[in-house]
This record gives structure tokens, sequence and C-alpha cells, in this order.
């Protein structure tokens, strides 16, 4: 396998440091983050600073592409049938994300939005980066101005990034002014994954969620966090869960907000197509037919990307195709967003979602992300939601609208240790994105009694 570095790219000059900025033109220098290769011996593990910039001509080719999307037919089922939730779908309601959603957000995305917004937002917190197993690792850092906070790394998940996080930060560090007390705050890492927003890309195989794991225990022992707990969730539970297998003595808990739950004998009716199992409960009842669901009509974009992640040419070269893609993740959370659309936002509003969007395309990290599906296919010796053994504290939110949502029972089986179980009121598959109110009250819920050593 050749280990020559590709081509340069537009991500090659997104980004330069702050330190590259404040430099004389003699020792300025733009990082590359395409490259895998590890930085000079003695900057290997420093920590250096990081700004978000984008050139205003990739803005304006972003738009040129959107006024010329080329559009399909319109789909052959009714459009109020492809927009029902999991708990009503049925198969064969719907072909996947019908045409008047992608019109209404090519229309917005490409006349009315402004990325000039968030990125303002991402510049106004401090990012870093750091080289980690031969990879540069992107990350926001936000401290907090009270004693004693605690230390969390929160990892987001796919098709998410860090803008899926941003709305957590300020309550979670200064929850003072969150309806909280100074004995709620944390200091926040927020990194991004591998290949995805502006974390280097791999140029080798290899970075599948375990590998990440262990990069993020190393982030925060590099951080100079000796004490600390993490949360994630989608990929971020997975790598949030793999931390905890592993157990280092730094991390005293976890949190996850789409726990992996399920009891071998049921992971093993699930795979034989059985119906419920006769003695479940109404919730695990509903737990299972969720599941169910999901496997049979759900994770068709997975399926892709797991096996043929590179042949998604088409999301690189398409803000529609990247937008569709990208919407298409679960049933729930693609209701949301249409209702979004049509004028009735709850949880996530247009520019929410365009943020998140834009920075894929900006970044050019459709396929660099769509990899990790491929890599966790190559290693993975359990199902996503199988329960996996885990015997550290761990805490727990099962949102309502979620690909489904872990009964308590099956919970406590899962996590001896169970910290905190929360169920909110509200809460699809992007928990802090969608609802950061809930979202904070469970993480400072589940590690409230860890707060002395």
């Amino acid at each position: 396998m050749s280990t020559a570095s590709p081509a340069p790219n537009r991500r090659d000059f997104l980004a330069t440091s702050a330190t590259a900025l404040l430099a004389t033109s003699a020792g300025a220098a733009a990082f590359n983050f395409t490259s895998s290769q590890p930085a000079a011996a003695a900057e290997a593990s420093s920590i250096r600073p990081f700004t978000v910039s984008f050139p205003q001509q990739e803005i304006d080719e972003l738009r040129r592409r959107i006024a010329a999307t080329r559009w399909p037919d319109h789909e052959l089922v009714s459009e109020a049938a492809s927009r029902r939730t999991s708990a009503t779908l049925a198969a064969g309601d719907t072909q996947g994300v019908q045409l008047a959603t992608m019109q209404k957000l090519i229309q917005y995305w490409g006349t009315e939005y402004d990325w000039s917004k968030c990125e303002a937002q991402l510049k106004s917190l401090p990012h870093f980066v750091t080289e980690i197993d031969g990879l540069d690792i992107h990350f926001i850092h936000v401290k907090s101005s009270h004693q004693g906070a605690l230390p969390v790394i929160i990892t987001h998940g796919w098709p998410g990034s860090v803008i899926e996080l941003l709305k957590v930060i300020d309550p979670l560090t200064n929850p003072t002014a969150h309806d909280g007390t100074a004995a709620d705050a944390f200091d926040v890492v927020i990194p991004s994954m591998p290949g995805y927003g502006f974390s280097a890309k791999p140029t080798q195989p290899g970075w599948d969620p375990v590998r990440i794991a262990k990069a993020w225990t190393v982030l925060m022992k590099r951080l100079g966090y000796n004490r600390f707990v993490a949360q994630g969730g989608d990929w971020g539970a997975l790598i949030t869960e793999q931390m905890a297998l592993m157990a280092p003595p730094e991390l005293i808990a976890i949190h996850t907000n789409m726990p992996a739950t399920i009891p071998p004998e049921i992971v093993k009716a699930l795979a034989a197509g059985s119906p419920p199992p006769a003695d479940l409960g109404p919730d695990e009842k509903r737990a299972y037919e969720q599941v169910a669901f999901f496997y049979k009509f759900g994770l068709g974009y997975a399926n892709e990307m797991a096996l043929r992640p590179q042949t998604l040419y088409g999301l690189v070269d398409s803000p529609a195709g990247l937008a569709s893609w990208i919407l298409d993740h679960d049933a729930d959370s693609y209701a949301l967003i249409a209702r979004s659309f049509d004028g009735e936002p709850e949880g996530l509003t247009r520019d929410d979602i365009l943020d998140n969007i834009t920075l894929y395309w900006l970044t050019n990290t459709a396929i660099s992300s769509a990899r990790l599906y491929w890599e966790h296919r190559q290693t993975a010796k359990a199902g996503f939601f199988d329960a996996k053994g885990i015997t550290i504290p761990v805490g727990v939110s099962a949102n309502p609208s979620e690909i489904y949502t872990a009964p308590k029972s099956w919970t406590e089986r899962a996590f001896p240790k169970l910290l905190h179980y929360g169920h909110p009121a509200k809460g699809c598959h992007f928990a802090a994105w969608e609802q950061p109110k809930y979202f904070t009250d469970d993480v400072r819920a589940s590690f409230k009694t860890l707060r002395t050593a």
C-alpha cells in the first residue's frame, strides 16, 4: 500500500494556527491537515492553537453549485407518509428524502443562509490541534472559571460534527448562568474525530473506534487531566464505551445518550428476525420493535458506507447530494428536520442543519468521515447496540425519539454501576443539539456524586 501524501486539496488552506498568523513572514506557515505523517519530534506532543478560516471563494463556489442543482423526479409515495416517524412508518411508506424538503433546503441554502454566523461562533471558541498516533487531532477546549470543574471529553457522531455540541458548552462550563451551581461546572473538551471537521484525514486504514478511544485518553492526559469523565452519542457513544472497556485509571465514569444495552438473548432473537419475545415488558417490547425496524429499514446509508465508502463521489461533488445523504439518518430526526424546513422548527432550526452540512462541504469530509463505518466493520466484535460488559460507572439518557429508547431494565443489566437513568420528555438522535437543556441536566445528574476525589 502506498504511503505517499495525497494531492493538495481545499482543506490544506482552510485553517492556520493562531501562532502562524501572529508570526513574522519568516516563521509563518500553514498546517497541512491532509497528512498523517508525525510532526517533528520536538512538536509531536505539542498542543498548537488553531484558527477557523474559510476563503470567500469557497463560499462562492458552494453557492454556484447549489444554484446548478439538477433535480430527480418526484418520489412515488405520498409526502405525508414519507414524513412519518419510526413509530408509525411502515415498509413501503417512504422512498427516502422527499423532493419537496430538498427543494426548500436548497432554496434557503443558496439564497438566505449565512455561513459567516456559524464561522463567527466557531472563531469565538478556543481551538487546538495536537498530533496523536501520527495524526493531527483538532479539538475545542473550554475551561470553566469555577474551581473544581470536572473535565469531560464529549464525542460527536455521524452525520454530526463539533457543531452538534456547541449549544452545551456554556451550560456545562458556566452553570451559574444556566440554572446550575458552581458545583456543576465542567471543563469541556470536544474533539473532531479523524476524517471529520478539522482533524486530519487518515491516509492508511486503522482508525477504528478502538483506536480513537485510545487517542482520546492520550489527549485528556496530555491536557493535564488525571481524573476525567467522557460523554458521547452515535459514534461518540461507541467510542466512549470503548474508553470505558479499556478503563484507564484516569477515566472515572461515562455518560451516553445512545447506550448499548441489548441483552444477548435479545440480540439473538433480532438476528433471527423473530417477533418480540412474549415475556418482554412494554418498554422492552417497544425497544425491540424500534431496533427491528431500524435493522430492516434504516441501515441503508450505514451499509453503503461500511462496504463501499469510496463510491460516494456524489457527496463531495454535489451539495444537494451531500445534504440529502446527511438528512436520511433515522426516521425521527428526519421528520423533525423536514418540519423545520416547513417552518415548524422544534429543537433544530434550518440554520442549525445547514451549519453542519456546510462544514462537511467546506472541509470536504463526506467520504473521509464515511470510512469510519468501513473501519468499524473490519474490527467490530459486537453489534453497535449490544451490551458490552462495561464495569465502570455509567450515566444514561434514554431519549424518546432515539433510534431505540433503552429500557431501564436493560440499562441496569448492561451497566451494573448505573449512576443515573434519564428519560427526557423530548429528544431524538442529536440530543445535545436538539435538546441542550435536557442533555445538560442529565450529564450533571450523572456525574454529581463523582465530584470529589
